[in-house]
């Protein structure tokens, strides 16, 4: 088995993004449930911040999803709808104007106003604010106040995916009064948003209290608390569902699943999500900047034994760095096929026919590294020795972010489901870092593809930009592609209203009990 050392703190977290939701639409059947209603949930690590712009990683976004809103929506069928906008203009190419729903209150009581929704913005894209995610107001040329309540965004060129942007937990709509009086305590000990559970309480290492918003725009909101739970430890997750310790658990492992499958206690609700898992390599570091090399790691490894074995055959094979529901993921590439020979071939070829030495790292997810110990026992089959290194989390995506790793595993989720997302951020040349790019790779084409791709207007023509983008990508190898994760999700039987998103950001106000 692969040989592990490095720092070994349950910290877990799957992947980076940021992310979408439902529309607020309220649960049905009328008013509230009577008052004391508290739906606990189990997910995979503790957030880093509830500022919308300082994080990329799932477990914030999913605390996050719950107490802010956005201009635009999308539901779990990727619909865009109104948010805090409740109606959009395209005035020409390149001029959006957005008209802001009236009378939504923060949750310590002022009012919504234009002026929020342009400091919220500026602020995202202002370099001094350093958030990961400013790409996706990258192209933005201006934000305005027409009037109180009225908005423009003016882009550079024409810039396709601002409506799915805008729908993404970075671009969350905040207070400017409160965050400017709260300084550097918000987010953690100061958050205030618009959305339908309000902060109470955040203890560190264990858990996160919202309380139910009763004057929430969106409609009724079903549990008078939520209190999000820390449990990077999968089987505990598992475990404490079954004891009924907590009522929703985020991403069980694959035996658990099917173990809960016949358990009438119990209620499984899976979903193809927009997260693909992969290999990284350092292309900027020896040997790795040799593109024979990384192809012939992808041919060594078997992914197939990847997902029958780690993930018990619930996984979608990838041969791309996005999935099938993302607009512009390409049909028609193969994945890599194993083949040891061709492998060792291409070492030859690239001068290492008596083979390497390399550390592979990831955090301490349990999934990934059962992975990490599986390429390493397929490497050495081609005289490739490989050291896994276990991380601590923040430690892990800061010098991943610094380039001091040589391969390393991770995650991505194409949040707003369109392929400028999947592949600006993970490919681009100005990405390079904590925007999402720890691969280090470029390509002048790419590069020039991923820019069409933002400002095409006709969608054939954007696809036929992403087609070519990721042709290159597979034949260039900067990634070994894992899958698209199918992520298994389960309430208690008694749980009623919980509806998975493809983001994995699920909406959890309209939860209630039987």
């Amino acid at each position: 088995m692969g040989r592990f050392r490095g720092l070994m703190i349950a910290c877990t977290a799957l992947v980076l993004v940021a992310a979408c939701a439902d529309a607020p639409t309220g649960p049905e059947g009328g008013g509230p449930p009577p008052d004391g209603l508290t739906i606990t949930v189990g997910q995979v690590a503790e957030p880093l911040s509830l500022d919308p712009h300082a994080v990329i990683d799932q477990p914030s976004a999913r605390a996050i999803r719950q107490v802010y809103d956005t201009l635009v929506d999308q539901t779990d069928t990727l619909e865009l709808v109104p948010g805090l906008a409740e109606r959009w203009t395209q005035v020409d190419d390149v001029t959006w104007e957005f008209e802001i729903r009236p009378g939504v209150s923060f949750h310590d009581g002022s009012l919504l106003t234009g002026s929020d929704v342009v400091f919220t913005l500026e602020r995202l894209r202002d370099p001094t604010t350093f958030a990961p995610v400013s790409f996706l107001l990258a192209s933005v040329d201006e934000i305005e106040l027409v009037d109180a309540m009225t908005v423009r965004i003016t882009t550079v060129q024409p810039f396709v995916p601002l409506l799915t942007n805008l729908a993404q937990t970075a671009t969350s709509i905040l207070s400017e009064s409160a965050l400017t009086a709260a300084g550097d305590a918000y987010g953690t000990t100061v958050v205030v948003g618009t959305g339908p559970f309000r902060f109470a309480s955040w203890e560190a290492g264990s858990e996160i209290v919202l309380e139910r918003n009763d004057t929430w725009w969106g409609g009724d909101v079903g549990p008078e608390r939520l209190v999000m739970r820390s449990i990077p430890d999968a089987g505990l997750r598992a475990a404490e569902i079954e004891d009924g310790a907590i009522d929703v658990a985020y991403a069980l492992a694959t035996s658990d699943a099917v173990r809960f499958r016949d358990d009438t206690a119990i209620t499984l609700a899976e979903i193809e999500t927009l997260n693909t898992a992969y290999i990284g390599f350092n292309a900027q570091k020896a040997p790795f900047d040799d593109v024979r090399v990384r192809q012939a790691i992808n041919h060594a490894i078997d992914v197939d034994v990847i997902i029958d074995e780690v993930y018990q055959g619930a996984g979608v094979r990838a041969s791309s760095p996005i999935g099938p529901q993302v607009f512009g993921a390409h049909p028609d590439l193969e994945p890599y096929a194993h083949d040891k020979v061709l492998a060792l071939d291409l070492l030859a070829e690239a001068g290492l026919a008596d083979g390497f030495s390399a550390t592979l790292w990831t955090n301490l997810n349990p999934i990934r590294i059962q992975i990490a110990d599986i390429v390493a026992d397929q490497l050495a089959e081609v005289g490739i020795d490989i050291e896994v290194q276990v991380l601590e989390w923040s430690t892990y995506l800061n010098d991943t972010a610094a380039g001091e790793h040589d391969m390393f595993i991770l995650a991505w989720t194409t949040a707003n489901a369109d392929a400028d997302y999947g592949l600006y951020s993970l490919f681009h040349s100005s990405a390079f870092g904590h925007a999402g790019n720890r691969s280090f790779w470029s390509n002048a084409r790419v590069d020039e593809l991923l820019d069409l791709g933002r400002t095409t207007a006709d969608p054939d023509a954007r696809r036929d930009h992403y087609h070519e983008a990721q042709e290159i990508i597979a034949d260039e190898a900067p990634w070994i592609f894992l899958n698209t994760t199918i992520e298994s999700n389960a309430t208690r039987a008694d749980v009623t209203g919980f509806v998975p998103h493809p983001t994995g950001h699920h909406r959890l106000f309209g939860l209630d009990k039987e």
